[in-house]
């Protein structure tokens, strides 16, 4: 399925409820990449339905969005990612970045919003940045510029033409 079922409101919103508050028939959503099939670039997914569940207090969640392989134009999910998938579902437990097991009560205080990144954290923190070094290297361009500048002004002297940045001191 494409990733807005998993979303969207009015009629789709009603039937997740449905299929989950009153049936509680689904047992995982699995994230896939995009361009893994033909004739469409969008990310999909796969909704795991299943009558008698071993687990019916909560619902797995699995992004394998970043498990696969690009060859050339399309992205191609390889044994290895295949069987990652499958394990995450059997063990049926959280691993970082990968897979979480929401339970019901948390589905519905999301109010049936099905969306992957809800359940699955897989934010990467960006290094810090060291402010300080950064305007250290900031002063030494700057002294490093002045430097130059003269440099230039001194040569246009000796031919003696006038600097380009003689007028407003750059």
């Amino acid at each position: 399925m494409p990733h807005g079922v998993l979303f969207r409101g009015a009629a789709e919103g009603h039937i997740r409820q449905y299929l989950i508050a009153q049936m509680n028939c689904l047992d995982a959503v699995i994230g896939l990449p995009a361009n893994i099939f033909y004739g469409t670039s969008i990310p999909t997914c796969v909704l795991v339905f299943k009558k008698c569940r071993r687990n019916p207090h909560n619902i797995l969640f699995i992004d394998a969005s970043q498990a696969f392989d690009k060859v050339k134009t399309q992205n191609l999910l390889r044994p290895q990612h295949i069987e990652k998938i499958v394990e995450a579902y059997l063990a049926r437990s959280d691993q970082d970045k990968f897979s979480h097991v929401a339970s019901l009560e948390t589905i519905k205080a999301n109010d049936y919003n099905l969306l992957i990144p809800r359940y699955v954290d897989t934010f990467e923190a960006e290094a810090e940045i060291d402010l300080n070094a950064i305007a250290e290297q900031l002063q030494a361009l700057e002294a490093q510029s002045q430097q130059t500048d003269a440099t230039i002004a001194a040569y246009c002297r000796e031919l003696g033409i006038a600097p380009p940045f003689a007028a407003t001191g750059k």
